[in-house]
């Protein structure tokens, strides 16, 4: 949902990827209902609600995290995007929020163009990583940077 006056809001259902444009990046989470998100962020001990940067997260780790929509936005503007659905079918709301609260708490390598929070979303989503804003950058780093949600096998 973008704020504007002109803009049609559209509230997010859980399951939903939400796009928040942030100063030179967009920072993607999943929806999971009564207000919260879980996305992939900094792993820092005590970051400030809603922390999230590609250039904060350090050593190549990153942590998945549940928080309120509108600490994770902290003033941003954002939309409910699930830009993918034309190409590829999503899986079940309850799925996608299983899946993405039983990563709450655990912390994963994190690789700004071959698994990103972008990534991260949209293989909650689809079961397949994707990133559009590192596109013009690599043509396709999915092997690199995907493991397998609720599977056996995830990069820790």
């Amino acid at each position: 949902m973008v704020f504007s006056s002109q803009v049609k809001v559209l509230l997010p259902k859980p399951g939903d990827l939400i796009e928040i444009f942030r100063f030179g990046y967009q920072h993607w989470v999943v929806y999971v209902g009564n207000g919260y998100v879980v996305h992939l962020t900094t792993p820092c001990k005590n970051p400030r609600p809603g922390s999230s940067s590609p250039f904060s997260v350090q050593g190549g780790r990153a942590t998945v995290k549940r928080e309120r929509l509108e600490d994770v936005a902290r003033g941003c503007s954002f939309q409910v995007n699930n830009y993918l659905d034309d190409m590829y079918k999503p899986q079940p709301a309850e799925k996608i929020i299983s899946c993405a609260e039983k990563l709450i708490g655990k912390e994963l390598r994190y690789n700004l163009l071959g698994w990103n929070c972008e990534h991260f979303v949209t293989h909650l989503r689809y079961g397949k990583s994707h990133s559009e804003q590192v596109r013009p950058c690599v043509h396709d780093l999915s092997p690199l940077g995907s493991g397998v949600l609720c599977g056996a096998e995830w990069a820790v």
